[in-house]
């Protein structure tokens, strides 16, 4: 097999490639599953759980079958399932007990919810059936934007999804308001001939089925392990202190992100120990205006100078709280600043330490010194007379 041959579908997860005899086979990618979940439970048996399986199809779209086929499947099975109408391929990711919080996450009842089929194992045949689908996928998002567009409708078509017999797509769609995409829709039909079914996504639920890497890094939570999105406002920024920049502040949605709420509520929290200083402290050295504090070490930061950062000092929370009532008593505070007779930390600066001929020699080529034992006698001769005798003896 030529690794030139190999396919790599980061949106399915899987591997498609032409064995020696030209069958199409497809393989798992577990390094490239969205909303992939940690099985903790694996080889632990259940009979509640264990014809019930997961599978994915593509980007974050996965739905939960039972196996009605009577073969043994694992997670990596390539396999056919029950559709509305029809049949579709996906590839199975999870399996045994730890679909179990899956479905108290999905709400779903376990003793009354009515699962999909899973039909069998994949055949060659519809593999291949399944790739021509998804061959097609690119061109008929082109092409239906521009069809939306001619019918100057206020909506964006983010994805197109084949289904895996090639009857059915799923448009999937962003919008501001409601449109009337009727005629939309049969316009569609009749360019692509197949059934059409739209569905209405938000900003961040697309940079989900998208993908990609955060400023932090690591894969976009929504991408990685994230299904419900809560509002997020700037007050959250602002209970964090964080500059509200929208550049800093936005994702790849465009929207806030979404980790701004992951420590909103521990500086909550924390915020109920910061006093509010509405106006300078009253000192007898004079006006303490406050510059900026530290919520989760309860520090806060002071400074003689009003609208600057020069000279600060911090101080306690609790030590703040004491000094608002003493001012309000009519009384100024002393001794605000404990720390000004310490002495600062010196500063070391770091210019220099990456310069290239920092290992220079500031003294010269050291081979020319006369630094050898011969150098050294020829030196000990001349303090002694010049033939290596001592002076004195002659």
């Amino acid at each position: 097999m030529d690794t030139k041959d190999i396919k790599y579908d980061c949106n399915r997860g899987s591997i498609t490639y032409r064995n020696d005899e030209g069958e199409l086979k497809c393989d798992f990618n577990p390094g490239c599953c969205k909303l992939s979940v940690y099985d903790w439970l694996r080889d632990i048996p259940d009979e509640v759980t264990r014809d019930l399986f997961e599978v994915r199809f593509k980007n974050t779209r996965k739905l939960i079958f039972r196996n009605t086929s009577g073969q043994q499947l694992q997670v990596g099975d390539v396999v056919v399932v029950e559709a509305v109408n029809g049949h579709d391929v996906g590839i199975v990711t999870l399996c045994g007990p730890v679909i179990l919080p899956q479905l108290r996450r999905n709400n779903v009842d376990i003793k009354t919810y009515e699962f999909r089929k899973v039909f069998r194992k994949a055949k060659s045949l519809d593999i291949e059936r399944w790739q021509e689908a998804i061959a097609r996928e690119h061109k008929t998002m082109i092409r239906s934007r521009q069809l939306a567009a001619s019918l100057n409708l206020n909506m964006k078509i983010g994805d197109v999804e084949f289904q895996g017999d090639g009857t059915k797509a799923i448009f999937y769609y962003i919008a501001d308001e409601r449109v009337d995409f009727r005629q939309l829709i049969r316009v569609f039909a009749e360019e692509f001939r197949i059934r059409i079914e739209m569905k209405q996504i938000g900003a961040r639920q697309e940079a989900g089925l998208i993908g990609g890497i955060g400023v932090c890094g690591q894969e976009l939570c929504c991408s990685r392990y994230m299904s419900d999105f809560q509002s997020i406002t700037t007050q959250a920024a602002r209970t964090q202190d964080l500059s509200l920049n929208p550049q800093k502040l936005a994702g790849q949605c465009s929207k806030l992100k979404c980790c701004i709420n992951y420590e909103a509520a521990a500086y909550i929290d924390a915020h109920i120990n910061i006093p509010q200083v509405r106006g300078p402290l009253e000192t007898e050295e004079g006006l303490a205006y406050l510059v900026k504090t530290d919520t989760l070490k309860g520090i806060m930061w002071f400074s003689f100078e009003q609208n600057s950062m020069t000279n600060m000092f911090p101080v306690e929370a609790e030590r703040v709280k004491e000094f608002i009532k003493l001012n309000k008593r009519g009384v100024k505070v002393s001794n605000i600043n404990p720390r000004k007779d310490a002495k600062s930390p010196e500063f070391m600066s770091a210019v220099g330490e990456d310069s290239i001929s920092r290992f220079d020699d500031n003294n010269g080529d050291k081979s020319r010194q006369p630094n050898n034992r011969k150098g050294r006698n020829f030196r000990n001769n001349r303090k002694r007379g010049g033939n290596g005798s001592d002076p004195k003896s002659s």
